[in-house]
């Protein structure tokens, strides 16, 4: 009996049904659509057993779950090594077309690579899309061809670019949702997976206050952030949608979503700065890297307090203020004169909107030693921010409880600190 020829639409960071590129074309395709996704084991043989990202993408999984149920149809949920899932898959199914957005991590470019060769010589046909940005690769670049390695510049290209009337396409799904194969795969649970649920959870996102976001954004006590991060990293939201809502209502909010497409394109033409400084002339610096003190900056307990609060709501939550972020990390890597690679690698391991281009980019920004970062010789004062932005102490309370009951002495001098950063930084830039 020969097997019924059908198309996969392979789900990874675009967990959503509605203006989703690769699977509006998947629909459009003339086979029934088979929707997978695949758990891959070199990602998770690397994550605790409750970590709270595993947690989530099964929860929208379930969700996503729930909507194909109502037309007959189910996800395909796969575990193992990719290549291995889709050589499995084409010996289960007669597979005619595979459609997927693309990704712009360097794993992910190595990993696609390989299952869209795999897919070839088996005579399938492998199509990627742009989904998650709206510039990708070298789509906004220089006049020279060369890509930008500066903010500023690159931003007024891009909203160039969108104001020639480039006017996005909205891929609309839902008269094709019939499209899907009907068939009622096993979903399997986090136990299946080899995984436990996370007591951490990811906050819904709240679009409500992003009118005044340029007026509040740097005030962590007013929790007036939109907790759209991981949102986007895991595709819950369209990105398309969302630029077009937030340049009606606040550029500043806009300029965000920018700095996000930026720092991917940074990835993208220069994957060394994974592992190594953007700026190789910093390669010289000479830093301590002290276990005792990286572990009471993990800890929280450096004895400042927008340090320790931020650090504190990290471990418990899984997320961090932005502007508390610039602080911490400002913090490790100049009073420290900690790597910030060390910074960087805990970020990766707590964070819930974890991106690899955004961590990197934001951490080397700290550190003075990326693409358009801070100077080496600006050195937050945590006291002075704790000042500008948190003046009466509400958001430092609520994650020190202990903070006026003797709270602890900081462990280094601001001052000396500051001194000592500067002139390891002067001594270590390679001229």
């Amino acid at each position: 009996m020969s097997k019924q020829k059908v198309t996969l639409f392979w789900f990874r960071r675009d967990l959503r049904l509605e203006d989703n590129v690769g699977l509006y074309h998947a629909l459009k395709s003339p086979f029934p659509v088979i929707p997978v996704f695949i758990f891959d084991d070199a990602i998770l043989e690397n994550l605790p057993k409750d970590d709270a990202r595993v947690t989530f993408i099964h929860e929208l999984l379930l969700k996503l779950q729930g909507k194909l149920s109502e037309i007959g149809s189910s996800l395909l949920v796969q575990k193992g090594t990719t290549l291995q899932v889709w050589q499995d898959l084409v010996e289960r199914f007669d597979i005619q077309e595979v459609f997927y957005n693309k990704d712009y991590e360097p794993y992910a470019i190595q990993r696609d690579k390989a299952i869209s060769d795999y897919l070839t010589s088996k005579n399938i046909s492998a199509y990627a899309y742009k989904d998650q940005v709206i510039y990708e690769e070298s789509e906004i670049v220089k006049a020279d061809g060369l890509p930008y390695t500066v903010y500023t510049p690159y931003k007024n290209k891009w909203l160039s670019e969108y104001k020639q009337g480039r006017d996005l396409v909205i891929y609309e799904t839902e008269s094709l949702l019939q499209k899907f194969h009907k068939e009622d795969f096993h979903f399997p649970s986090l136990t299946e997976i080899g995984f436990v649920e996370s007591t951490i959870k990811v906050t819904p996102y709240n679009l409500t206050q992003i009118e005044t976001y340029h007026e509040t954004r740097d005030f962590p006590a007013l929790n007036s952030t939109s907790y759209l991060s991981p949102h986007l990293r895991f595709g819950t939201v369209s990105i398309r949608k969302l630029v077009v809502w937030a340049q009606k209502t606040n550029p500043v909010f806009l300029s965000e979503l920018i700095w996000r497409e930026f720092f991917m394109q940074i990835l993208f033409h220069f994957p060394k700065v994974v592992t190594h400084n953007f700026k190789s002339s910093y390669d010289g610096i000479q830093w301590r890297n002290n276990e005792a003190e990286f572990k009471r900056w993990c800890e929280g307990n450096t004895g400042y307090p927008m340090v320790d609060a931020g650090m504190r709501e990290l471990n418990a939550t899984g997320y961090m203020h932005n502007r508390v972020r610039m602080v911490v990390a400002s913090f490790l890597c100049k009073h420290l004169l900690i790597s910030w690679q060390w910074g960087e690698a805990y970020f990766a391991q707590k964070l819930l909107d974890y991106d690899l281009s955004a961590n990197v980019g934001n951490w080397q920004w700290a550190a003075g030693t990326g693409c358009d970062a801070a100077p080496y010789f600006r050195v937050f004062n945590p006291d002075i921010q704790l000042k500008k932005f948190d003046e009466k102490g509400i958001y430092i309370r609520k994650w020190i409880p202990e903070f006026d009951l003797g709270y602890a002495e900081p462990m280094v001098d601001h001052a000396m600190a500051r001194d000592r950063a500067i002139a390891t930084y002067k001594a270590g830039i390679l001229k």
